[in-house]
């Protein structure tokens, strides 16, 4: 009677997992110990699927739990990869499909690890199943584990009936549908329920009991035979073997049911079961007797009715009951499908334990984003204030008119100026940096250039096979896969555009000071000469006007100096949102990043915001009392045109060496972008190449498919030709009041699509953001872009106010913006 059903195992492609996790891994994680660690824990999990799946399995434990261990896995790096960008694709075999001459097996290839997961579980299912019936059922121990097994087969097809879908977002193969597992699991639950009928009649219990276990198991095994019978992928012994358990269960019931009749005195209603238990078993070994055997229950039933009719006949004269007129057998069912929630694995150790969910790195990803705007926003006001200061101080000609109280001499401050001009290059080294920004642009646009023309060309082939084979080309469209990338294509080419305009706003400045900053390069002799004569003006050197706009410039000097400090303990602040994302995603399900964020900042720039604003108030207040001082100082001071001329040198010498620092800040900056952007577009690249081979490689096999198809679908129907001709038996249901359900002729299965992956847009994790601004400080929003400050040269300079910073600042190296490769 124990004839069981179990599930062949799908067979897997070999793929190699290293390759592109490393690639992640390398490009996300810095060189360092926990780098290490996430690489070795790749090439472990690479060994396990090879362990899994890489060979025959054994009818054991030890073999399941190593696929329950890759499934656990699998679970646990899902939210942690960004496998829909990795172009990873997973190629699996139809469990059922033999394969032809001609079309080979149906197989289905996916860059889905949602696929992966769901053909893995299968063939836990499946080895579960062989497991199951592996188990000798003589002994407790052997119906107690094989209940176990099938149960949990049960689960896992029920698991992939009710995820299949949306974890592959197409159709799948025939073995994974919906429909297939969902059959599947019944018939593991109706064999998990007819092992507790072998278990209940072993230990003897009561008929009642029996018979309610066994009808239970008849109606489960006739729930699974309608489910079944259309399902032409399906081995053709399973339909007869369904049918006939079915038969066997129902008669094995009313066996058991007649027994309890006895036992209350209806003889007829003991007789009338049996009878009809006669017919089932004799209706199963007429139709399905390759399949099962029958003999020991017809035996059994045979024995019983024909003691029940001797004693009826000699002694109790019963009337025997038609069998439409019999109360109904009641059920009672002890099975139940096996939830999977992982892990499966009771030896489950996660690789990756340390690395954080993609939800968590995304959320981080803008909070470094957030906190950056917000030093970038604090810095940048700091920094315009000083420019401000410069520009009024350099307008007012201060401190140099207090140090030119001779006349003559060169002021101490324009000394001062002339030697960090020349101790930074000089001209020379500015026409340089300028000179190499138009080749380092080239190398970005060549870049891009030849990014999205590899998208270009795929698209362009990709339309001509589209309109060669019509709806045979059934893949998603390029243009429609590649629109996230050329909307990233296009955002960097606007930021090259926005830099081509800082570039030039640079080199205007440039050409304004360049013949001040020239002579600021010169010997002293030389600037002496340069700089006009003018009268004395002896009479003001111990003037009480002098002395008080002094101590004025000393006082702002040291508000300058504050925030020189303020700026560098903005700089310093660190801290790290990845505990408090995990907190809220394991507590809420989702992460409010943007409230979370918000109130950190707050708390770690809230003092240093107050501060840069009383400080800012201080030098306003300072500004406005400089320059009543210098009015009454120029009161003072003898109106003649040598002096005024000679002031006027000396303001466009300060303003020469304020502009020097900046242009030099802001070029050496737009060089530092340039190259960071190559980095980030050689990034793209990999992306663009990626996903246009990936589709290449699908390209070659739905071509080959779409080729062989006429020549399928002719067999086809040669196949069903001849079926349609051949003679069909099908089982004839016994006259009962519960008949075994009747099998449809099978004929040949639809030939299924080609294998081939589909993307899910393709959306690339390190994106440059629209907002992006090369021209303003302080207002782009690149994540992972905290300020990085440039050498900033002492009192004074600075341009005017007015102007900004044309490049954006870089960040700091413990926190770099993109992944180093």
């Amino acid at each position: 009677m124990a004839t069981f059903i179990s599930v062949p195992l799908k067979k897997s492609s070999e793929v190699d997992l290293v390759k592109p996790l490393s690639k992640f891994v390398t490009a996300t994680y810095p060189p360092g110990e926990e780098q290490t660690e996430y690489l070795r824990a790749v090439e472990e999990l690479n060994k396990l699927r090879k362990s899994a799946l890489g060979r025959p399995l054994d009818k054991h434990e030890s073999s399941l739990e190593i696929l329950l261990r890759y499934y656990d896995q699998l679970c646990a790096i899902e939210p942690k990869f960004p496998f829909p960008e990795l172009c990873l694709t997973f190629t699996w075999k139809d469990a059922f499909d033999k394969g032809s001459l001609f079309g080979g097996s149906v197989k289905l290839a996916l860059a889905s690890v949602g696929y992966e997961k769901t053909c893995v579980l299968f063939n836990v299912g499946a080895l579960a199943s062989q497991i199951a019936s592996e188990q000798n059922l003589d002994n407790d121990e052997g119906l107690k584990t094989a209940a176990k097994f099938y149960q949990l087969a049960s689960g896992a097809f029920a698991h992939i009936k009710d995820t299949v879908l949306s974890a592959l977002n197409r159709e799948p193969t025939m073995d994974i549908s919906p429909e297939t597992v969902g059959t599947l699991s019944q018939i593991m639950l109706s064999q998990a329920q007819e092992v507790f009928v072998l278990k209940a009649t072993a230990d003897k219990m009561k008929d009642a009991i029996v018979a309610k276990l066994a009808n239970q198991a008849a109606d489960y095994y006739g729930d699974a035979f309608k489910q079944c019978q259309y399902k032409e992928n399906l081995p053709k012994e399973v339909l007869p073997v369904l049918a006939a358990k079915h038969c066997m269960m129902q008669a094995t019931a009313e066996l058991h049911q007649s027994a309890l009749a006895n036992q209350k005195k209806k003889f007829g209603e003991e007789i009338a079961r049996l009878q009809h238990a006669t017919e089932l078993v004799k209706t199963a070994a007429s139709r399905y007797d390759e399949y099962v055997n029958v003999k020991d229950l017809s035996d059994k039933i045979n024995r019983a009715l024909t003691a029940a009719k001797k004693d009826n006949d000699f002694i109790y004269h019963d009337r025997v009951p038609e069998v439409k007129d019999l109360e109904h057998i009641g059920k009672a069912s002890l099975v139940k499908a096996t939830a999977v929630q992982t892990p499966l694995s009771q030896k489950f150790s996660d690789l990756f334990e340390k690395m954080v969910p993609m939800a968590v790195q995304q959320s981080v990803s803008a909070a470094n984003s957030r906190k950056a705007d917000t030093v970038n926003r604090l810095i940048g006001s700091m920094r315009e204030a000083t420019n401000l200061c410069n520009g009024v101080l350099a307008s007012l000609n201060l401190p140099a008119a207090l140090e030119d109280l001779s006349g003559d001499a060169v002021p101490q401050s324009i000394l001062e100026k002339s030697r960090a001009v020349v101790q930074q290059g000089g001209l020379q080294s500015i026409e340089q940096l300028i000179k190499d920004l138009p080749e380092l642009l080239q190398r970005n646009r060549e870049i891009l250039d030849e990014s999205l023309k590899m998208l270009d060309d795929e698209e362009t082939t990709d339309n001509e096979l589209r309109a060669k084979f019509n709806q045979r080309w059934n893949r998603t469209p390029s243009g429609d896969l590649y629109k996230p990338l050329r909307a990233e294509g296009n955002n960097f080419r606007s930021v090259l555009d926005k830099a081509v305009q800082a570039d030039q706003v640079v080199k205007e400045r440039y050409t304004t000071h360049c013949e001040m900053i020239a002579l600021l390069c010169k010997p002293e002799n030389e600037l002496s000469a340069a700089i006009p004569s003018a009268n004395p003006a002896k009479t003001l050197q111990g003037s009480e006007v002098v002395n008080v706009l002094r101590a004025q410039l000393a006082q702002l000097d040291e508000v300058k100096r504050e925030r020189e400090v303020l700026e560098g303990e903005v700089k310093s602040v660190t801290f790290d949102m990845t505990t408090k994302f995990l907190t809220a995603l394991a507590q809420d399900g989702a992460i409010n990043e943007e409230a979370l964020t918000a109130s950190e900042l707050e708390t770690r720039y809230g003092s240093h915001t107050q501060r840069a604003q009383q400080n800012l108030r201080r030098q306003e207040e300072l500004l406005s009392q400089i320059q009543v001082s210098h009015q009454e100082f120029s009161a003072l001071k003898q109106s003649n045109s040598e002096a005024n001329n000679r002031e006027e040198v000396l303001k466009k010498l300060a303003s020469a060496h304020d502009s020097y620092i900046e242009i030099s800040s802001n070029i050496k900056e737009g060089t530092k972008f340039y190259n960071d952007l190559t980095e980030i577009l050689l990034k793209f690249q990999n992306k663009c190449s990626d996903i246009v081979f990936a589709r290449k490689t699908e390209r070659d096999e739905l071509l080959k498919y779409v080729i062989q198809y006429p020549i399928l679908l002719l067999m086809s129907s040669n196949d069903k030709a001849a079926s349609t001709s051949a003679p069909i038996s099908t089982p004839v249901a016994p006259s009962s009041t519960n008949p075994p359900p009747v099998a449809p002729p099978t004929g040949p299965s639809q030939a299924q699509g080609p294998p081939y992956p589909s993307y899910q847009g393709y959306p690339g994790y390190y994106q440059m953001p629209v907002a992006y601004n090369p021209y303003a400080y302080g207002q782009f929003n690149m994540p992972y872009m905290p300020y990085q400050a440039q050498g900033q040269a002492g009192y004074p300079g600075g341009p005017p106010a007015q102007q900004t910073y044309p490049y954006p600042q870089q960040p700091p190296q413990q926190q770099p913006y993109y992944p180093q490769q």
